[in-house]
């Protein structure tokens, strides 16, 4: 019987904004979604597949999305992700031929062959397209807590300027969970971690329990946190804040010495769709004729100033096996010098986007599975245990304001406000306020067409505030997509707001955008009155 000294807990917020183009194929963001499904969602499902078939018992807590949630609910977007597998298998057909005079190179291209049929095979035979009803299995049988997260992932910390543009946010996202999984969330994904004390009624109000929040979120809370990070607290409006173990982050995400950097790993730069023939790999890239990566890299991260070395996943598999045992080493120790100054087990909380693993991090499902098959078997002085587990066995705990805060650069607003995306805010605080007048002046509408528009008005407001477009802009990628979303956004809704106040809706353009715009087909305009 182990001796447990403390708890460890990992989260992984499965996110990905509503990319949902029925007029076109080729837009290049709705392989987003794919990627994500064959490097990060699928792998973690086999992994835990493999784990309950060992009967290794273990506790992971995922944030699934509702944008997320209701594209793997997508039939357009099913269809076209195993067109896009198909596409790769014949892309790996080709490779297997182009490669056949270098043995190594040629066992990787069989490797890619065999991935993305399994995919295709997984998807469609094994889970009948369905990876929700995936995921809600493992949430079933006790290994998995699945949490919420904002309707659109709009930023707190801006929005809460009008507080019921944040109560929509909530509303919807706890309605969309409840449909997919049957019962209420107790936890939320704060959308990037951004925290305001002014969002806790709204929280209590949908019957959220807990939130995830940033390290300085917790550390400058008032009054300060006896425990710091290693204990969950609880503002003054009733919703307890777990917030970010810095030590173990750093040792998954640090760019410098964080696991992903291992030698061994595969490299996540180096791809045939920008290392093979033109005329080749034309077929197999963005419709214009840009070269993009395929998801096929045969090259290993080898070293900073060394010649790229082909990828040996034998060697990976020793990476994983070394660095799953120094986390668990690192764990131990903490917990062994935190549990002594404290009156209740420690709870080491590992939050981390889940496309790292897989998609940024190529081991990083193998290497959650080996660390909790670890966890089960070796001795140690901690379990796995999920947030409203923690919760239920040691429900009292410190009453303190987490501090505004989110896990942006620098930790506060600066990603999502700054000179390069500023000017997008006024529209989107503009917009909030209107819709919340037309929840005023068309209370509990009546008229079909008239609900339609003003349901529709309440997805593109949700839609315009996804705080995704805000932080692609900052970063300096896809930014002409990012800003074409939120200007259409922002322009469908003052259409129809200007349709709805002179009385004169066009049905045409309402059922055009109804259809490229299908995001959450239940929606009440209400939730703004």
């Amino acid at each position: 019987m182990k001796q447990i000294n403390g708890y460890v807990s990992f989260v992984l917020h499965a996110h990905l904004p509503f990319v949902h183009h029925p007029e076109s194929e080729d837009y290049l963001e709705e392989q987003w979604l794919f990627e994500a499904i064959s490097e990060t969602y699928i792998p973690l499902l086999l992994n835990f597949k493999k784990l309950e078939e060992e009967k290794v018992d273990f506790r992971i807590t995922m944030s699934i999305t509702p944008p997320l949630l209701s594209m793997l609910d997508n039939k357009l977007l099913q269809n076209r992700y195993i067109k896009y597998l198909e596409t790769h298998i014949e892309l790996c057909k080709k490779e297997l031929v182009r490669t056949k005079y270098d043995k190594r190179l040629n066992e990787l291209s069989k490797y890619y062959y065999d991935r993305y049929s399994n995919d295709l095979y997984i998807f469609k035979d094994v889970y009948n397209c369905n990876l929700i009803n995936a995921f809600k299995h493992f949430q079933d049988i006790g290994v998995l807590e699945i949490i919420t997260c904002g309707a659109t992932h709009g930023f707190f910390p801006i929005l809460f300027i009008n507080e019921k543009t944040i109560r929509a946010q909530i509303a919807v996202g706890v309605q969309t969970y409840e449909k997919y999984f049957g019962k209420k969330p107790r936890g939320i994904w704060l959308p990037e971690c951004g925290y305001v004390p002014e969002a806790d009624k709204y929280l209590k109000e949908f019957g959220i329990e807990y939130v995830i929040t940033e390290t300085h979120g917790i550390l400058y809370a008032n009054p300060t946190p006896i425990y710091g990070t290693a204990a969950p607290i609880v503002s003054p409006g009733g919703v307890v804040a777990f917030g970010r173990d810095l030590e173990s982050s750093r040792q998954v995400w640090s760019s410098i010495n964080g696991y992903p950097g291992d030698y061994n790993y595969r490299e996540f730069y180096r791809d045939i769709g920008y290392d093979v023939d033109y005329d080749y790999i034309k077929p197999y890239i963005a419709s214009n004729g840009a070269r993009v990566p395929t998801g096929i890299k045969y090259y290993r991260i080898t070293g900073k100033d060394c010649i790229k070395d082909y990828y040996n996943p034998r060697w990976a598999l020793d990476s994983v096996e070394k660095q799953s045992g120094h986390f668990f080493d690192c764990r131990q120790k903490q917990i062994n010098e935190i549990s002594p100054h404290m009156d209740k087990p420690p709870i080491i909380l590992c939050p981390y986007d889940a496309e790292l693993y897989g998609h940024w991090w190529y081991e990083g499902p193998l290497w959650l599975y080996t660390l909790f098959k670890k966890i089960f078997y070796d001795e140690c002085n901690f379990s796995l245990i999920t947030p409203s587990e923690y919760i239920d066995l040691y429900p009292e705990m410190q009453i303190s304001t987490p501090c505004r805060s989110s896990w942006g650069a620098n930790g506060y607003n600066g990603v999502w406000l700054n000179e390069t995306n500023d000017y997008i805010h006024r529209h989107l605080h503009k917009a909030g306020d209107r819709m919340v007048e037309l929840a005023h002046l068309f209370p509990n509408e009546m008229d079909e067409l008239k609900k339609l528009a003003l349901n529709q008005c309440a997805r593109e407001l949700l839609l315009a505030q996804s705080s995704d477009w805000l932080f692609i802009i900052t970063n300096g990628t896809m930014v002409d997509y990012a800003k074409k979303r939120i200007k259409e956004h922002i322009g469908r809704f003052t259409k129809l707001y200007n349709e709805l106040k002179n009385n004169k809706i066009n049905e045409k353009f309402l059922k055009q955008i109804l259809e490229q715009d299908s995001i959450f087909p239940e929606i009440n305009y209400m939730i703004y009155y």
